[in-house]
């Protein structure tokens, strides 16, 4: 890995108080390496510390809200500190005290589904592609095999881990996997919609 690939900005900031977005931003499937993970957990941390910020939107440029994580850090050598990794940033997104809504759009598969799945909120595109596929490597996604009944239900739950079959943003509204479903060039449109009927309440959550 060259340094300017370990540098290069992966999460975009935007503050407007009350809001931050985070845009995920490893083109073109997002994929979520650990250098991503470092920056979208120091972001969080940055961001938990300014109490005139209440939501957290998460979103990506580009076509796919993420592919999931880098197959390549799954090796031996890397799986360890991938995982301490990924688990920070999923910790991080948990114990948060803001609000976190995901905006979904494209790929939403693996560590990416389990990104979006433990915001508070999720938007996501009727077309969208939730799924994950780890069982097909050989492995569970570690989120998702304790966090997934708990939306779904258990059976609905271990149906998806164990087939890795995909399914569309509609269906994974359909089954509280997200919020809700809408068209694509809505999705922006339906965010902003919401943001709008915040309550005063968010600012002491």
């Amino acid at each position: 890995m060259t340094p300017q690939s370990i540098t290069r900005e992966r999460v975009l900031h935007k503050i407007q108080s009350p809001v931050a977005r985070l845009t995920l931003n490893n083109l073109p499937l997002n994929v979520i390496d650990i250098p991503l993970m470092e920056q979208l957990a120091r972001a969080i941390g940055q961001i938990e510390a300014r109490p005139e910020i209440s939501v957290i939107v998460l979103s990506s440029s580009g076509n796919a809200f993420s592919a999931g994580v880098d197959v390549s850090a799954h090796t031996a050598d890397k799986v360890e500190s991938m995982l301490s990794n990924f688990h920070s940033v999923i910790r991080a997104m948990v114990a948060s005290k803001k609000v976190t809504v995901a905006a979904v759009q494209g790929a939403c598969l693996g560590g990416g589904a389990e990104l979006a799945m433990v915001c508070d909120l999720v938007y996501t595109a009727h077309d969208a592609q939730w799924g994950f596929p780890e069982i097909k490597l050989g492995c569970y996604p570690p989120v998702a095999v304790t966090a997934l009944s708990a939306l779904v239900g258990q059976k609905r739950a271990a149906e998806l881990l164990l087939t890795g079959r995909s399914i569309s943003g509609a269906e994974a509204a359909r089954i509280g996997l997200a919020t809700e479903a809408v068209a694509n060039e809505n999705l922006k449109e339906t965010i902003a919609a919401f943001l709008e009927k915040r309550t005063p309440i968010w600012r002491g959550r």
